[in-house]
């Protein structure tokens, strides 16, 4: 099945400018089957005629409320509105001050955002709920992702948790969401929530309770034991509270209030904000072969930030290959045109090889790697010594601050034919005035012509290379 159940979208406005037409001069554009293409759009035309989505105040306003009017209402109408939620769920749902804290938060002083979240929401929840239906999971916890990262796919905590539902490195690797220099299968929408219910189910099984479950899932099953013996042995949350860390005493509240938020949004005189895409206007396809995502958006004529946040697993902007292939994330109108033009992408992002990696396997793919420490050497130096992001060398090392001790081994990904930084210059110029580019590792044809102002077909002519021609470094091409 594919996976356009679990395809998410984007309601962030501006997503970059469009690729000029000078930027795919070298690539002829094949459009796509005018049949097909019609077939695509009844299909998802089936699915609009199903959706309820609306942003039409006119029908949401059911109280009549002004124009970005605050309405207040009395305990009353909160006790109620928690009695009737209750009634459904098996979160033993209350109010009360904390909880009250966490509503006037979302509700009076962050309604913009929560507007975006309403849309968001529309996107990210028929995935949430039909994996935690399949994993016979409460289906209010898809509200927890809102208590987690505000459904923001690439959310980043101060402690390094990514995604969704902002794993950390270590938890992330036990439910098999692994993080490369190029890759990191926390931020993938799909991958995360099923990851995500697999230690929903891990932790119910262990407590019992599924406001223990939240505690534990925030703070960590050993510190919320910790918890309990310190309260006694009593397992209701809110007589462990006190004895929680200060933000897993608010994460509980927090979630009770995003529930009330999101059934009485409308209520509250917030409205969602439409998204840039539905689910059904996006599709799937796989890419088996080194693939900038830059290359990528200009032959699709797609802005790069929108294939960015469509696809927030690849770092760097780089698909690498697998043998498998990596699912990407298109609009429905651009797949026809991808699997068009596939090859021609591939030619364009054809990567530097060396001889002494020709006639390997491994050329230009992600590998685990190490480094030992040295006296003095620091996490910064090492990281820029491999071409790598701080951040990734906590990330895979598990470390929180800079703290690093000689005679220690850091693990460290990175493709097979990179090699350290080098302070060689990769422009030349002639006696005769021409300039050349020397080739570095890394390089391609589009990278070389984008960076020095010229078209690929250009860049081709000038050097009589032909489809089939493999860059090697140290290769001298002429630029002008």
């Amino acid at each position: 099945m594919e996976r356009l159940a679990t395809i998410f979208m984007v309601v962030l406005l501006g997503f970059g400018v469009m690729a000029s037409e000078n930027d795919t001069a070298s690539v002829k554009i094949l459009k796509d089957d005018p049949i097909l293409a019609t077939l695509d759009s009844m299909y998802k035309a089936k699915f609009f005629e199903s959706s309820e989505f609306t942003t039409d105040t006119s029908l949401l306003n059911v109280k009549k409320w002004k124009k970005d009017e605050i309405p207040t209402f009395s305990n009353a109408h909160y006790v109620e509105a928690f009695k009737k939620m209750d009634a459904k769920s098996p979160f033993k749902l209350v109010y009360n001050e904390p909880v009250k804290a966490y509503i006037d938060a979302y509700l009076v002083k962050n309604r913009e955002k929560v507007s975006r979240m309403l849309g968001l929401a529309e996107l990210y929840f028929p995935l949430f709920e039909e994996t935690l239906d399949r994993y016979d999971l409460p289906l209010e916890l898809k509200y927890l992702a809102i208590v987690e990262s505000a459904l923001n796919p690439t959310a980043r905590s101060r402690s390094g948790a990514v995604g969704l539902w902002q794993f950390m490195y270590r938890t992330g690797k036990i439910y098999n969401l692994n993080s490369t220099s190029y890759l990191d299968d926390r931020a993938d929408p799909f991958l995360a929530t099923q990851a995500a219910c697999e230690y929903f189910r891990f932790l119910y099984d262990m407590f019992g309770d599924w406001q223990l479950v939240l505690a534990a899932y925030n703070g960590g099953p050993g510190n919320l034991l910790k918890a309990i013996r310190r309260a006694g042995g009593k397992r209701d949350y809110w007589e462990i509270r006190p004895f929680l860390r200060q933000e897993t005493q608010g994460y509980v509240p927090a979630f009770f209030a995003v529930n009330y938020m999101m059934n009485y949004a409308a209520e509250n005189n917030i409205y969602p904000v439409k998204p840039a895409f539905f689910s059904y206007e996006l599709d799937t396809v796989v890419v088996k072969k080194y693939t900038n995502l830059k290359t990528l958006a200009a032959v699709l004529q797609i802005p790069l930030g929108q294939v960015q946040f469509l696809n927030p697993r690849f770092r760097q902007d780089i698909i690498p290959e697998t043998k498998e292939g990596l699912p990407l994330i298109l609009p429905v109108e651009k797949i026809g045109v991808y699997l068009s033009n596939q090859e021609s992408i591939y030619e364009l992002d054809k990567p530097v090889v060396n001889d002494a990696y020709a006639n390997q396997t491994e050329i230009m793919k992600d590998v685990r790697r190490t480094h030992k420490v040295r006296s003095g050497e620091t996490l910064g130096g090492i990281a820029a010594k491999y071409r790598l992001r701080v951040n990734d060398l906590r990330d895979w090392n598990g470390i929180r601050g800079n703290l690093i001790r000689e005679g220690q081994t850091l693990v460290y990904y990175s493709r097979t034919a990179a090699s350290p930084t080098s302070s060689s210059t990769s422009t030349v110029s002639s006696s005769t005035g021409d300039r050349y580019h020397v080739v570095q590792a890394g390089d391609t044809l589009w990278d070389i012509a984008k960076r020095n102002g010229i078209s690929v077909d250009k860049l081709k002519e000038l050097n009589n290379i032909n489809n089939h021609y493999t860059l090697k470094i140290g290769t001298k091409l002429r630029i002008g």
